[in-house]
């Protein structure tokens, strides 16, 4: 599904990512773990094509995403949920319209959007705040406010970049259950993260980055740093 070949990402004099290689398919769950500067969010950032590689290419669904045109990288990025540190939720919309709006905004109808989000409400444990505002929620309740609309268009990929950076350990084992969950349901999931114990909790394949480079691959979800 994704595939990054030998790929390195320079700005200026310093180097990002390093001549690094992997691939991702369809349906894992994937950590990518490394200190603050290891590179993460470059990474996040290449997949979405908001940055393109100083050398080496980036492929999804065996397309080098850096090639396409505009109207082409749009359809692309259809296909990804993108789920932030600091939610990125609209202020003075309700939960059930921050949801709603991501279906709007592809022309999706009346009834679908009733339907899917009621549902997808429902999934994050959201469903008795669907009429409040972001600030009336906790930073747990906005970050699966964020996930639900994340998902809402049935992305075949979901990169949740440092999602419990801002949470306290009740809500990440909530927000990482969540993901799991997602994850159960066949969507690929790509999460960045320095927190050991998120990846004590998924078990899942981890990539380890140390300055910019992949230092270790593993399938069983350790984290060695």
């Amino acid at each position: 599904m994704i595939y990054f070949n030998k790929v390195t990402k320079k700005y200026n004099n310093n180097t990002s990512l390093e001549d690094i290689s992997f691939t991702i398919t369809p349906g894992e769950f994937v950590s990518i773990v490394g200190h603050s500067g290891a590179g993460k969010t470059t990474l996040t950032k290449l997949i979405l094509a908001e940055e393109s590689p100083t050398d080496g290419e980036v492929f999804f669904e065996s397309v080098n995403i850096h090639k396409l045109g505009k109207k082409d990288l749009t359809n692309l990025r259809r296909k990804m949920g993108m789920v932030f540190q600091d939610f990125r939720l609209l202020p003075n919309k309700t939960a059930y319209e921050n949801i709603a709006f991501a279906m709007e905004a592809i022309g999706r109808t009346d009834k679908e959007i009733r339907e899917d989000v009621t549902n997808v409400l429902e999934l994050v444990g959201l469903t008795d705040r669907s009429l409040h505002f972001p600030h009336q929620l906790s930073g747990g309740e906005k970050q699966r406010l964020a996930i639900a609309r994340a998902i809402i268009n049935q992305p075949d990929v979901i990169i949740a970049d440092e999602p419990t950076g801002n949470l306290d350990p009740v809500n990440t084992n909530e927000i990482v259950n969540i993901l799991k969950k997602i994850n159960d349901l066949g969507t690929t999931v790509i999460l960045t993260t320095h927190n050991r114990s998120v990846i004590d909790q998924v078990r899942k394949r981890v990539i380890t980055l140390e300055n910019g480079r992949i230092t270790r691959d593993d399938k069983d979800g350790k984290y060695m740093i």
